[in-house]
């Protein structure tokens, strides 16, 4: 039997991170994968939908080459070489995390990873056969995978998940994305600007609900304008999957129609995977689809850890890693603080991109807390306005009285590359009047945090 310090059982932005860290800390380290390395984020996740909505937005770029002055005639794509470019790019970042792999002297084994009492992983290959290893430390990393609702079964091919999403032989005329989160809406801008008929379906009152209700509202107002057809307060009770294509049930506030499309994504969320592991057999605690961890990601049983989606903070790529390195670092007797889970930046990266830290001006008035809340339209940006792209705006939260920043909510494109200021400002306790006073880049789209910020003290120059 092989002897670790440390097993980890699944390789995403978790599990792969984690078994790096643990490496460079000194720990002997193994990590077991199914499938390929990376996971669902470097494989059917983050990465390729990135690699999508790249061809999308050059695509409308040349769609509008005239509005900057330029020619662009018989414009036209091929959706099986935009496909084909995704997958390329996200077998080259695999590949990048088996050289890792390899650089960090890290055993990868490949099997179904099953934990057992002992601080034992049995491992069972492609051809049947299984292999036990034990460690001193095992870290569990396995994921999540789309959720499946009762009313929308998937069958993986007229009713799919998000991993068939991305990889179709073939582009639907017409599709039905149910869940407006940010799987749903990339996907939605991604097939409309491919020329798909898009109608989005939103349980909710408000598109992306976990976002402020200004964001919420410009996205939806930006998505209409662009033609895409949205149904919020809506929900798709049952699905018809008998013809051609599909035809679902779309009960609304206004009664009841039916939808026919092509295609419908299920894009409602994710289901963890922490079935069949062996969770049981060791008597780790679970609890509504999650394992039970203290700050630290120790659960109820010494020895056995879990990061990532499978445990109750945000399920996200960055808090995954976060978390395994964290860990890690705990067991090597690190001085290290627990995360702090109102500081994990969200990012949704259709177009207008969607980018948001801490609370939204609802949640913070619910707090008590009294306000100064700064708002800055791209259509004032100098950056923006040059760039073609005026939509959206950054907003601002403050805490009137200890100038705390509470909340960041940004819409527009490249807002994802900008969050970061408002992630690292609030890490650092930086007051509105410290960001004022921070010299910002002229011309750029940043300028419009400082904007935002004089906005909420009263001190804006350019509007």
């Amino acid at each position: 039997m092989s002897k670790f310090d440390i097993i980890v059982l699944g390789s995403g932005p978790g599990g792969y991170v984690t078994a790096i860290r643990a490496s460079q800390l000194g720990f002997k380290t193994a990590i077991i994968e199914k499938e390929s390395l990376g996971g669902v984020c470097l494989n059917w996740g983050c990465i390729p939908t990135k690699a999508l909505l790249k061809s999308a937005q050059v695509f409308e770029y040349l769609k509008h080459a005239e509005d900057y002055g330029l020619s662009a005639k018989d414009v036209d794509h091929d959706f099986g070489a935009v496909v084909k470019r995704s997958r390329g790019v996200a077998e080259g970042m695999s590949k990048g995390v088996q050289f890792l792999m390899k650089k960090n002297k890290i055993e990868v084994i490949n099997g179904f990873g099953k934990v057992k009492p002992g601080k034992k992983v049995e491992v069972k290959a492609e051809n049947g056969e299984t292999t036990e290893y034990s460690a001193d430390n095992i870290i569990i990393a396995t994921g999540a995978r789309s959720r499946e609702l009762p009313s929308l079964p998937q069958d993986g091919k007229k009713v799919i998940g998000y991993r068939e999403a991305m990889s179709l032989e073939k582009q639907p005329k017409k599709m039905i994305v149910v869940g407006s989160g940010a799987i749903g809406m990339e996907f939605a801008y991604f097939y409309h600007s491919m020329g798909t008929e898009v109608t989005v379906v939103e349980y909710m009152p408000n598109i992306v609900p976990v976002e402020d209700e200004d964001i919420s509202k410009q996205l939806e107002r930006s998505f209409k304008k662009a033609g895409v057809k949205i149904k919020t307060s809506a929900e798709v009770t049952k699905v018809d999957t008998s013809g051609d294509g599909v035809k679902a049930t779309v009960k609304t506030q206004k009664g009841e129609e039916v939808l026919e499309a092509d295609i419908v994504l299920s894009a409602v969320g994710i289901k963890t995977n922490i079935e069949n592991i062996g969770l049981e057999d060791v008597g780790i605690a679970t609890d509504r689809d999650k394992v039970l961890v203290n700050d630290y990601y120790q659960t109820n049983i010494p020895g056995y850890f879990a990061i990532g989606d499978i445990t109750p903070g945000q399920a996200l790529a960055h808090v995954a890693s976060a978390e395994g390195i964290l860990c890690v670092e705990k067991l090597a007797g690190m001085h290290v603080e627990p995360l702090d889970y109102g500081n994990i930046p969200g990012c949704t990266y259709c177009i207008p991109e969607v980018a948001s830290i801490g609370l939204t001006e609802k949640a913070a008035k619910e707090k008590g807390y009294d306000l100064k809340i700064g708002k800055f339209p791209f259509s004032a940006s100098g950056k923006a306005k040059a760039a073609g792209t005026p939509d959206g705006f950054v907003k601002v939260i403050f805490d009137a009285k200890y100038g705390e920043w509470l909340g960041c909510h940004m819409i527009g494109v490249g807002v994802t590359d900008m969050i970061a200021e408002a992630v690292v400002a609030r890490k650092l306790e930086t007051t509105g009047h410290e960001v004022l006073k921070a010299v910002h880049p002229h011309p750029t789209m940043s300028e419009a945090v400082m904007e935002a910020v004089a906005d909420a003290y009263d001190e804006v120059i350019h509007l």
